[in-house]
């Protein structure tokens, strides 16, 4: 697996994250999962993005009497940056908003775990490889899940 350590003015000194060849991003956190969420969500709000849902897996699951740990989904985004993605090709709109889980390991560490924006968009046909949303969206994900993993 290939490591990358994140642009300055994107990245928290010490944060890595891995690509795999699938396109999803993987950050420790030094958090527990509820409070890496939350710290998602003040930072996003306070930087003016919509909270569309917040998804607790771990709490269905105890509902039905199983355990998967701590697991949870943000979904996240902005009409201004998602709306030329969905112009460009509709089909994006299955992709949008955008989504982050972070999950409790099987060790006990919190993971941070999304699908980067030019290989989750760039298979569909009307979204140009250079479309300028895909670095906005790449950076908001990277800038606010390095803000939740310290």
């Amino acid at each position: 697996m290939k490591h990358v350590i994140l642009a300055a003015g994107l990245a928290v000194a010490g944060t890595m994250a891995a690509a795999g060849d699938n396109g999803l991003m993987r950050k420790d956190s030094a958090l527990g999962v509820t409070e890496t969420v939350d710290a998602m969500v003040t930072a996003m709000e306070g930087a003016g993005l919509t909270i569309f849902a917040r998804i607790d897996h771990g709490a269905g699951a105890a509902s039905i009497g199983e355990d998967i740990g701590a697991s949870q989904v943000l979904i996240f985004g902005n009409p201004k940056v998602g709306t030329p993605a969905i112009k460009d090709d509709p089909v994006s709109g299955l992709y949008l908003p955008l989504k982050v889980l972070v999950y409790e390991d099987a060790m006990g560490a919190t993971k941070i775990v999304y699908e980067e924006p030019a290989e989750m968009l760039g298979k569909l046909g009307g979204v140009p490889k250079d479309a300028a949303y895909l670095n906005t969206m790449a950076g908001a994900l990277a800038k606010f899940t390095d803000m939740a993993a310290n």
